[in-house]
């Protein structure tokens, strides 16, 4: 059975026709530069987000640079985060010339290891990038509380989570700034990039709108240095029938990840030897899948034992994997100058070379999930 990581001809043809007029509405007008659709998505995102002002930009690699940008973040300044995870995270630090402060993760969530953060922080700390990993969000109150007691910025990396919950709290309302993707394999993915910021404060948002248009207001006037940061009205109208589906789609997903710890179970291969994902819901108390709402599943990542022939193991047979992410940033050759060491940051190192993500996508059968669970136990069973 062919089961891919991901199948985005399926959610296409379930809204083919709601998808199709809206992209004919934006032609009809010509109006293709931000205007009342970015607005109307920003405000549907805004509100789906719990947060009060949202702007829309251009991919979630410039929602987290512009967010940087915003607080004159620069040369001499330090912003901390985690190592395990996209390039986009760090590599924004470093392109406005800030130093990247790795601090490891927690085995379980994958996320910033919250404990370990106080030990990290220098007079140069300026800001805190938390990663909401996979979809499920990071243990935002004791980073904000440190956050607050050394005057720093916390940047939510949103990119992969959107709609997760931390105690009743949704992302895009947990710090100064939250930071979304719409790349297309997002949950919420639109038509190639795009991207979003929330924030809570008037005057972040007012200088953010400027930033992604040249620093420019009122037009052709410029008191600041932005950039060409514009989310298209194309992308924002597919973005915005797509919203009106996420909530099904997140119950799809949470849906299957609880399918999936049934049919490991049932099989006698978790909790050994596959590690399922194991995070407590802060909100219920419960397991992630269904019921639960601090995980979207983004991915949906395992730890195995031969990880690497796994994989091979399962492409051969027709199944969909990935790795996200093989090599741990401060591994990465373009940050070798930062001085940090393979042994480091002992766990992002053996998530690395342990995890793999299996297809979850909402519209994944029930055979198809057996037919990943029983070729995992296929291959382990060897």
């Amino acid at each position: 059975m062919n089961v891919p990581l991901l199948d985005l001809k399926a959610q296409y043809r379930a809204i083919q026709p709601e998808i199709t007029a809206a992209v004919a509405e934006v032609f009809a007008t010509q109006a293709f530069i931000l205007g009342p659709k970015v607005q109307a998505f920003e405000q549907a995102c805004a509100a789906y987000c719990h947060a009060p002002h949202a702007v829309g930009v251009s991919s979630g690699t410039d929602a987290l640079l512009m967010a940087l940008m915003a607080e004159g973040i620069g040369p001499g300044d330090e912003v901390m985060t985690t190592p395990y995870t996209f390039f986009a995270t760090a590599g924004c630090i470093a392109r406005l010339g800030a130093r990247p402060v790795f601090v490891d993760i927690e085995p379980r969530s994958f996320n910033l290891d919250v404990g370990q953060i106080a030990a990290k922080l220098t007079p140069h700390t300026k800001a805190i990038i938390p990663v909401h990993l996979y979809g499920c969000m990071a243990d935002m109150d004791p980073i904000n509380a440190l956050a607050r007691q050394h005057r720093l910025t916390v940047i939510e990396d949103a990119c992969q989570a959107i709609g997760a919950e931390y105690h009743g709290r949704r992302t895009g309302a947990c710090g100064d700034y939250s930071c979304f993707s719409f790349f297309p394999t997002k949950n919420l993915g639109g038509a190639g990039d795009g991207g979003l910021i929330t924030t809570g404060d008037a005057a972040r948002h007012a200088k953010l709108a400027a930033l992604r248009n040249h620093g420019m207001e009122p037009k052709y006037y410029h008191k600041i240095l932005g950039g060409n940061f514009r989310l298209d009205a194309l992308q924002a109208v597919v973005l915005h029938v797509k919203l009106r589906h996420l909530d099904a789609w997140t119950a799809a997903r949470r849906h299957n990840a609880a399918r999936y710890a049934k049919l490991f179970g049932a099989a006698g291969l978790a909790p050994q030897p596959v590690t399922l994902p194991t995070t407590p819901c802060a909100a219920t108390g419960q397991a992630d899948g269904e019921g639960c709402h601090c995980h979207v599943f983004n991915q949906y990542i395992v730890r195995v034992p031969r990880r690497d022939a796994l994989r091979a193991f399962l492409t051969e047979r027709g199944i969909g994997t990935e790795v996200y992410y093989p090599v741990p940033l401060h591994l990465q050759e373009c940050f070798r100058h930062l001085g940090y060491r393979a042994g480091d940051f002992p766990e992002s190192e053996r998530a690395a070379a342990e995890t793999l993500a299996l297809p979850i996508y909402p519209e994944l059968s029930d055979a198809q999930a057996e037919c990943v669970v029983a070729t995992i136990g296929e291959f382990l069973r060897r």
